[in-house]
């Protein structure tokens, strides 16, 4: 992702900022290409186990042109899919994390590789976030499959 598309998904993401120009900054000089950004305020974020994640993300590609932005990181153990914020404190179901209002992630710089974080489906910069509700469904056949 280049030019005005990842400039469009660094305002998406600094938006929910407390202090947007520091978390700018704190990407351009991080060594690790990461920063901390509160959820809740634009997405939540579901944390599925990797073993689920992959197959879940394979599934979901199929169903949709474009879910919202996934995060991978530690080794790929985990990955992250930003869902519309209070998802995190409705969803039941076992082995998924949320993380919703209160809560804080870390984010790689869009279209940068970064330490131990990456993006699988970095942000568009158009709010797109992945529909719970087909994110289930999906973990579902992905489970089943």
């Amino acid at each position: 992702m280049t030019g005005s598309g990842a400039k469009s998904a660094v305002e998406w993401l600094v938006s929910v900022a407390p202090d947007p120009d520091a978390c700018r900054w704190e990407w351009e000089r991080s060594p690790l290409g990461v920063a901390l950004l509160p959820a809740g305020r634009r997405w939540d974020v579901l944390i599925l186990p990797g073993e689920l994640g992959y197959p879940t993300l394979d599934v979901l590609t199929r169903l949709i042109e474009r879910p919202g932005p996934v995060l991978a990181g530690f080794g790929d153990s985990r990955m992250g899919f930003f869902v519309p914020p209070g998802t995190a404190a409705r969803w039941l179901g076992t082995g998924v994390r949320g993380a919703g209002h209160g809560t804080w992630i870390v984010v790689p710089y869009p279209g940068r590789a970064s330490g131990g974080v990456r993006w699988l489906i970095p942000p568009d910069g158009s709010g797109t976030l992945t529909d719970p509700a087909l994110l289930e469904l999906a973990m579902h056949e992905a489970a089943a499959g």
